[in-house]
């Protein structure tokens, strides 16, 4: 069975348009190159409750769940806060964290401060060389600051966690309308129930007009399909 993946995107920043979400791209991208499949995708306001049902309603329907922003220091970062209601867990500050803190920052350290050493009891943070600070997990969920750079760096930190079976993918570049040639598709996924087929118009090129991508873990069945 392949692994899949939920990934929550939790700031009012990006559905106000005020920033573009770069993380889901990435992390959509680096799963499937490591075999996970992902297979859900939202993005959440900056509001406790709202989380907490999203996490309840997505638990269990995925192997991991990852989720992006909301754990810095203002007011408006209550994704912690969001996850352990999801999970009927309460809000405890991990020593750990609070001591690397505390090291990092100049004193006084302020409840702001603070509050970025705040976990739903019971989590484990995953260290490694080269992290400032540790990636919080519970329950198969990754928690990740929303800032692309630093997001990055954690997932990379961790990423071999997460390796499946690859994805086998080949493409076929049509110099056609997808009109003329979409019941071919149809017989083909009648023929290759399992396989991932795609079709996406491209109006940027002279010399093709389609991409067809084939995709399956099993390659055989790719490159028959493909031959096909």
């Amino acid at each position: 069975m392949e692994k899949t993946a939920g990934i929550l995107v939790i700031g009012n920043e990006v559905l106000s348009g005020k920033v573009t979400d770069l993380n889901s791209p990435y992390l959509c991208r680096e799963l499937r190159g490591l075999g996970v499949n992902v297979r859900q995708l939202n993005v959440l306001r900056d509001d406790e409750q709202t989380i907490a049902d999203q996490v309840r309603a997505w638990r269990g329907h995925n192997d991991y769940m990852f989720i992006c922003g909301g754990v810095g220091p203002t007011p408006d970062d209550v994704t912690i806060a969001g996850v352990a209601r999801g999970l009927d867990r309460p809000v405890i500050r991990h020593e750990v964290l609070s001591d690397l803190i505390r090291k990092h920052y100049l004193p006084p350290h302020t409840e702001a401060m603070l509050k970025m050493s705040e976990v739903p009891e019971g989590a484990e943070l995953l260290h490694s060389e080269g992290l400032r600070f540790p990636v919080i997990t519970i329950a198969q969920i990754y928690i990740f600051p929303g800032v692309p750079e630093i997001l990055q760096k954690k997932f990379r930190a961790i990423r071999e966690r997460f390796r499946d079976h690859p994805y086998f993918l080949k493409k076929v570049f049509v110099n056609a309308p997808e009109v003329e040639f979409s019941h071919c598709l149809s017989e083909l996924l009648q023929a290759y129930p399992r396989l991932a087929l795609g079709s996406y118009p491209i109006s940027r090129s002279q010399d093709y007009q389609v991409v067809v991508t084939l995709e399956s873990k099993d390659p055989a069945y790719v490159d028959q399909a493909l031959a096909e």
